[in-house]
């Protein structure tokens, strides 16, 4: 990345997405990584729950598109929140969560990501298990 004030806008097209970050249960797609800032979709199918997860250094973002998303964090993944379309749900950096779509339709959401190093670790399970 660059703070050059002549850089031009960039566009990634939808058809420029590849697949990222596999974790059972989610399909992440990554529009670019670079500088430590990533920025993808994740898209939940109803009823699905990922598997237990951080993103290391990263702070998370995630604006929902559509659908239900649901996240689990906290001592033995007792600290839910949730959110629809319109909403923020943010991820603190180290904190092991886990998604869901508690809704019958396709949850997508946008990703943003702010720090270095992987992005996602998956784990056998939350803090206190």
């Amino acid at each position: 990345m660059t703070n050059d004030p002549a850089t031009p806008v960039a566009r990634i097209g939808a058809d420029e997405l590849t697949p990222s970050d596999p974790t059972p249960g989610m399909s992440r797609s990554l529009a670019m990584h670079d500088a430590g800032m990533w920025t993808g979709v994740v898209d939940t199918e109803p009823g699905s729950v990922s598997g237990w997860h951080h993103h290391g250094a990263h702070e998370t973002t995630l604006y929902v598109v559509s659908g239900r998303m649901r996240i689990e964090s906290g001592p033995d993944g007792a600290e839910v929140v949730e959110g629809g379309p319109g909403d923020f749900l943010r991820v603190p950096a180290g904190a092991v969560h886990r998604e869901s779509n508690p809704g019958g339709d396709m949850a997508r959401a946008v990703i943003v990501r702010c720090g270095t190093g992987d992005p996602t670790i998956n784990v056998d399970g939350p803090a206190g298990s």
